[in-house]
């Protein structure tokens, strides 16, 4: 259906998810998101791999760029998109608005990550387009 992802997206992919285990070993369940994506970049940052927190995803309609806020929690390496929530339910939303975002920025590869899990592997979505 889609084509193969690279070498290099695979192997960011394994070190987030690497990431997110480690921070959710050590904090556990029940902090606000802001903590976990802190924690989060920290664990990349150690790892030597490059992210943007918080980053503006701006939109191209009708050939115009506009900026209208969208955001993304962390971009990995310019080329994993990575949204971390803090829930107890994770809305369906979120899914379709991490597809949307891959889309909006040619990006192939994303993870929707809720560390407001018991096991963290539960809480851990891989999205590919």
């Amino acid at each position: 259906m889609y084509p193969q992802l690279s070498e290099k997206e695979e192997r960011l992919g394994r070190e987030i998810v690497d990431a997110a285990y480690k921070v959710h070993k050590e904090l556990g369940p029940g902090l606000l998101e802001k903590i976990y994506e802190a924690c989060f970049c920290y664990e990349l940052q150690k790892k030597g791999i490059p992210y943007k927190r918080q980053c503006e995803l701006p939109i191209f309609y009708d050939g115009q760029k506009l900026n209208e806020g969208l955001v993304m929690d962390v971009l990995v390496d310019e080329l994993v998109i990575c949204e971390l929530k803090s829930v107890e339910l994770v809305n369906a939303l979120w899914k379709a608005q991490i597809i949307s975002h891959l889309k909006l920025s040619k990006l192939r590869l994303g993870y929707l990550i809720n560390f407001n899990v018991e096991l963290i592997r539960d809480g851990i979505k891989r999205f590919v387009v």
